[in-house]
């Protein structure tokens, strides 16, 4: 519904002498334009505005929403604490170990689909690049945080490389369906490859223009780099592997290539 309202235009006809009609744009419009358009790489010179302009604007559209009833009520907040949000991710990983962050639709079973690799240790499901602080999973469903969900592997890079774990986040998803994943629709099921590094940064571009080699379609995965993540709630976390929905467990063993059933 707020998709439907943001994206039209109130027609009033007002009673004049000469029974004109004017068309009046919503200022859902606005909000909606704003909250569609990908932001932009902190590591990039082009027309790079400061943090402080964006979470401004951001505070302003979802004192919009919230107060046209829609959204979460959490979604108000400071500029400081949407600064949280978007800085890095701050958290270490093992010694030895990396970071890699990818969003390929619902995080259950993408998940699983990393657990399976050989050389990741650890995988967590979580939320990022968005302007909240310490979100739930209603506050990322409410479609007005700019939250991404997100599966955060780490990985033993004498075991695994970073290009292992990109062809499997590939081959995981459609990356051409813009928001959506299936019958997952929302800004939060985009797809995503969120870097550590320049290295990893360049991997992924590269992979990407191999991939879209491959495709009839263009391929609208966002490539930025990694941000603040929060882990979700402890019951989404391997969620498959422990047995969804309907308490029927898959196997995270490495190396196997059981077919994911996406909700369990």
């Amino acid at each position: 519904m707020l998709k439907t309202l943001a994206s039209s235009t109130l027609t009033l006809t007002t009673a004049t002498t000469s029974s004109s009609s004017t068309t009046i744009t919503s200022p859902l419009l606005h909000v909606s334009s704003f909250l569609c358009k990908p932001f932009l790489n902190p590591l990039s010179k082009p027309k790079y505005r400061p943090l402080g302009h964006l979470s401004k604007r951001f505070t302003t559209t979802m004192n919009l929403l919230n107060k046209l009833g829609f959204g979460s009520p959490r979604a108000t907040q400071s500029a400081a604490d949407a600064s949280i949000a978007q800085g890095p991710d701050d958290d270490v990983p093992a010694p030895g170990q990396e970071f890699a962050q990818f969003g390929a639709g619902c995080f259950w079973g993408v998940e699983l689909a990393f657990q399976r690799v050989p050389g990741v240790t650890k995988t967590e499901v979580g939320y990022t690049q968005g302007f909240v602080h310490s979100p739930s999973y209603e506050d990322v469903c409410s479609g007005t945080t700019n939250h991404s969900e997100v599966v955060r592997v780490q990985f033993d890079p004498k075991q695994c490389s970073f290009d292992a774990l990109l062809d499997t986040f590939w081959a995981r998803h459609d990356p051409t369906t813009l928001n959506r994943q299936g019958g997952d629709v929302g800004t939060q099921y985009r797809s995503g490859i969120y870097f550590y590094t320049p290295e990893q940064e360049k991997a992924a571009r590269e992979s990407l223009e191999r991939q879209q080699k491959l495709l009839n379609r263009k391929i609208v995965t966002e490539i930025l780099p990694a941000k603040k993540f929060y882990r979700a709630e402890e019951y989404h976390q391997q969620y498959l592997e422990k047995g969804g929905r309907f308490g029927f467990q898959q196997s995270a063993a490495k190396g196997c290539n059981d077919p994911i059933r996406c909700y369990g």
